[in-house]
């Protein structure tokens, strides 16, 4: 029966081994706030630049409420400044905070004119 005991203390010793090694990895996630101080505004594109961003990552769009809004959207949306797909998801607090996925990630603004004018990010998140 001691056998039996010893052979769960390993068992439950791993297992906390493996939550803290997952914990760590999620403290690991990085904050940004886009465009630094200036906030989620005209011409932020290039912010991104020299960053190394992971999935997992959150980005903070900071910007008046009713002003701008963040609107995640496919390669094509990007492109176009167009909400592709259609169902897409629309930020409009003021302060969204919105996770990075692996691969490709494309935000804008979608009020009339923002976007091409420069409201629009594309991040890789590794």
């Amino acid at each position: 029966m001691a056998e039996g005991r010893g052979s769960a203390m390993v068992a439950m010793a791993v297992i906390c081994l493996l939550v803290a090694a997952l914990q760590c990895e999620v403290a690991q996630a990085a904050t940004y706030v886009v465009g630094g101080s200036g906030g989620w505004t005209f011409n932020v594109a290039g912010w991104e630049k020299g960053k190394k961003f992971k999935a997992g990552d959150v980005l903070v769009y900071n910007y008046q409420n009713g002003a701008h809004n963040v609107v995640v959207v496919n390669k094509a949306g990007y492109d176009g400044c167009s909400t592709t797909p259609r169902n897409a998801k629309v930020y409009t607090s003021g302060k969204d905070q919105i996770r990075l996925v692996k691969g490709l990630n494309n935000f804008i603004c979608t009020l009339a004119g923002h976007c091409g004018a420069g409201m629009k990010i594309q991040i890789s998140a590794s």
